[in-house]
This record gives structure tokens, sequence and C-alpha cells, in this order.
């Protein structure tokens, strides 16, 4: 009987044992999972952030910067009023 008893004891004991293994590895697994992630975050961001930085580049040697052509719209509008006016004033005494 305690030779039983004894066997059903170690038995426990492993089961137990087994048992920590078991939830150890899944915090391991669960640490690599999310340090996994971090670093596959963390490699999207940098990749965002270099197409962006291309893109930018890409913009402003191809289509110039946003203030270059702010100051082109603003001549061509000038210009069109000014060409405008010269019209108004041709033709204002042919109206009249």
């Amino acid at each position: 009987m305690a030779s039983q008893s004894q066997g059903v004891q170690q038995l426990l004991t492993a089961e137990k044992k087994a048992a920590e293994k078991v939830a150890e590895a899944r915090k391991r697994k669960a640490r690599r999972l999310k340090q996994a992630k971090d670093e596959a975050q963390a490699e999207i961001e940098k990749f965002r952030q270099e197409r962006e930085r291309q893109f930018k580049e890409y913009e402003t040697r191809h289509l110039g910067s946003q203030d270059d052509i702010a100051l082109k719209i603003k001549s061509d509008t000038h210009a069109k009023i000014t060409a405008m006016n010269k019209q108004v004033a041709t033709n204002k005494d042919k109206i009249i």
C-alpha cells in the first residue's frame, strides 16, 4: 500500500512539474511572439518613413516644392488680372 501511495505521489509530482514546464513554455512563446510583433512593427515604421522620405524627395525633384507652386499660381493670377484690366481699359470707351 505504501508503495502505491509513493508511486501516486511521484506521478502527482511529475504531473505538477510537467504542468509548470508547459506553463513556462507558453510564457516564453508569448514573450517571443510579442517581441517578434514589436520588431516587425518597428521595421514597418522604419520602412514607411524611408518611403515617405523618398516620396518627398521625388515630389520636390519633379514637381517642385509647394512654395514654388504657390508662387507660380500667384504670378499667373497677377498676370491674368493685369491682362483683364488692360482689356477693360481698352474696351471701356467702346462699351460706354
